[in-house]
């Protein structure tokens, strides 16, 4: 006697709706975003942890690479990879720090700025398209949930 496989649901139905667990609707939820912006990147010949590491770069000016791989939640030796290929497209530039002479400061070039404006402008559809249907407050609320999420994961 053959064994079927029991029904696999479509995303929104079952455990993977509505009565799904929060965690695993949180990991479903990244793992679409995360393929939409690999699509809407694809065409500009640019990674999403590439796009992570140049808008990091880009906010927080002069950080180390330690912080850098924190804030794109990468691990440093990705980050070290991620850095070196920026450098080969000429997308970073590294230069020597003012005072500690073994440290380098990394910044984006200016080809690496306009790039980085490009991906912006295709990544905030993107962005827009995740709060369709939210209010102000609402959009609000959700910033506030995952951000609280995320912080109490750090203690």
């Amino acid at each position: 006697m053959r064994k079927t496989s029991p029904h696999v649901p479509d995303i929104g139905e079952g455990k993977r709706g509505e009565q799904g667990y929060l965690g695993y609707l949180l990991r479903q939820a990244s793992a679409a975003h995360r393929l939409r912006m690999e699509r809407v990147l694809a065409d500009k010949e640019i990674t999403l942890p590439q796009f992570l590491t140049l808008t990091m770069l880009e906010a927080y000016p002069g950080i180390s690479n330690a912080d850098l791989a924190r804030l794109a939640m990468l691990t440093p030796q990705t980050v070290s990879v991620i850095i070196n290929n920026l450098e080969r497209a000429g997308l970073v530039r590294r230069q020597p720090h003012p005072v500690h002479g073994r440290i380098q400061r990394i910044e984006a070039s200016e080809s690496g700025r306009r790039l980085l404006k490009q991906c912006r402008a295709k990544v905030n559809k993107v962005e827009q398209a995740l709060m369709k249907g939210l209010g102000a407050e609402e959009e609000k609320v959700v910033r506030r949930w995952l951000v609280a999420i995320a912080d109490d994961g750090q203690s």
